[in-house]
């Protein structure tokens, strides 16, 4: 049996394959010295962008394209492969981020502690997997994708050299990565064993014709099922009550390393959640609907409460980012009411969640480049020696409180009351309300240090590749904030 591939649908994580290969294939002849390492970022660099150039030539040709297909003499219909509107969106998201994070990435090579070739391979390698991801519609492939993702994170987690939280940081995620990987993988056994079949398609169709049966092993297995694969994705987005090894591995790693796990992994992970949940198991949305409410819930207040008591910068966001997720996912518990607002709501939220963190983690990984404690106390009087460094960060952190003029964060939460409410779900509108209020506190003590004058003076933030990462972002932020149309449009 020989099987066709569409190499334009497949284009983009192609290019990124390629590009990681050329990228370790130059480490080996460029001489060891800093140009060498610039070279690579630039390199990585221009792949990603290629990959771009390649994502908006088939965003305007349009169209659906699916490949990996199996062929009309076993029935057909059925593809591992799909490029639709929501493999666009969430491929945009990933690759926009990623030129981000290797902007970012262009400092910490720099600093000699870190082998540039592998660094860079592994990065580009965690981009292909999430794009992978995104576009995968069997059980088999999702999992393969999601730790394409995973995998490479923890060699980029320990790949700074003589440092005992890098290497603690990257043994807490391997650990926590490899258990739900096992949980998840229990649970895809059980729906394959179930339904028969590995794509979601065709599981769909089986729970959507009542071959389950209302009585019997069926309907318990789903359901045990349904609970494996969601503990499985509640680790890879630190979802409650799979969420404490968020603050000490963004702690331990690299900055750059810390803004892929927030935005690019947490994004691969709602990908197959939402994948899974809207597509394969839609007709069970009364089984695993209830459950994501009660997690989503849950997951926001301990977020929120958690960050409150944080000093330092970066475990802040690691709550912060925890809180976030569930903010992600409570559209989803409204899916049976409102399937298509409901699922919309949760990959837009994503999407602007992601502009705006992007922005506060480099103007973190500005200031750790002159005070490398990270304490909240470090950011006192930045406004006054980087103004533009004090705003960009004050503009990201009223974003994410969600509170003007940082209408890109207020449009978000709008969207997700309103998918939460019209489902009918007033209880989870209401605990989602009061953890915004209680956002409010940790997000405004943060900014109102930045204002806050110095008896001292203090260093500048030196700029770079770094300072083109924050603008890029603050842009993106600001076109959010002015049109969040742009994003509205695109996943409704």
């Amino acid at each position: 049996m020989i099987q066709s591939i569409d190499y334009t649908a497949i284009a983009v994580p192609l290019i990124l394959a390629l590009t990681a290969g050329l990228v370790l294939v130059l480490d080996v002849f460029l001489p060891a010295r800093p140009g060498g390492g610039r070279l690579l970022g630039v390199v990585a660099l221009g792949g990603v962008a290629a990959a771009i150039a390649v994502l908006v030539a088939q965003a305007v040709q349009g169209g659906e394209r699916r490949t990996f297909c199996v062929p009309p003499s076993l029935g057909g219909g059925s593809c591992s492969f799909v490029l639709d509107r929501f493999t666009l969106v969430f491929t945009a998201l990933v690759l926009a981020a990623g030129v981000v994070v290797v902007l970012l990435s262009m400092a910490e090579p720099a600093s000699g502690r870190i082998p540039v070739g592998e660094w860079y391979f592994l990065l580009l390698a965690t981009l292909t997997g999430a794009v992978l991801l995104a576009a995968s519609r069997d059980l088999v492939m999702l999992v393969v994708s999601l730790e394409l993702v995973s995998l490479p994170v923890f060699a980029l987690t320990a790949l700074r050299r003589y440092d005992g939280r890098a290497s603690e940081a990257a043994l807490k995620l391997f650990l926590v990565s490899v258990v739900s990987t096992a949980i998840m993988l229990f649970g895809v056994s059980l729906l394959y064993g179930v339904t028969g079949s590995v794509y979601l398609d065709r599981i769909a169709a089986f729970y959507a014709s009542g071959q389950g049966g209302p009585i019997g092993v069926a309907p318990g297995v789903t359901t045990v099922a349904i609970l494996l694969v969601l503990a499985g994705f509640g680790f890879k987005v630190a979802a409650v009550p799979f969420h404490f090894w968020a603050a000490d591995v963004y702690q331990g790693a690299p900055i750059p390393v810390a803004a892929l796990l927030s935005v690019i992994s947490k994004a691969a992970g709602f990908a197959g959640l939402v994948l899974v949940l809207t597509i394969a198991l839609a007709n069970q949305a009364a089984v695993w609907a209830p459950v994501v409410a009660v997690i989503a819930a849950l997951t926001m207040t301990a977020g929120n409460v958690l960050a409150m008591r944080q000093r330092q910068a970066v475990r802040l966001l690691a709550w912060s980012s925890v809180a976030q997720s569930g903010y992600i996912l409570a559209p989803l518990a409204a899916f049976a009411a409102v399937p298509r607002d409901a699922a919309g709501a949760s990959v837009a939220y994503l999407v602007f969640y992601a502009a705006m963190n992007l922005v506060a983690f480099g103007v973190v990984m500005l200031v750790s480049r002159v005070r490398e404690r990270g304490d909240l106390d470090d950011y006192q009087g930045l406004a006054f020696h980087s103004p533009v460094a004090a705003l960009s960060l004050a503009f990201s952190l009223v974003c994410l409180a969600g509170l003007p003029p940082g209408l890109a964060g207020l449009f978000a939460k709008v969207v997700v009351f309103r998918a939460i409410v019209d489902g009918g779900l007033g209880w989870l509108a209401v605990v989602m309300a009061a953890n915004t209020v209680v956002g409010l506190y940790y997000y405004i003590a943060w900014t109102a240090r930045l204002f806050t004058p110095l008896s001292t003076g203090a260093s500048r933030p030196r700029s770079g590749p770094v300072a083109v990462a924050v603008g890029l972002a603050v842009a993106v932020t600001l076109v959010f904030s002015v049109a969040p149309q742009v994003v509205l449009s695109a996943v409704g």
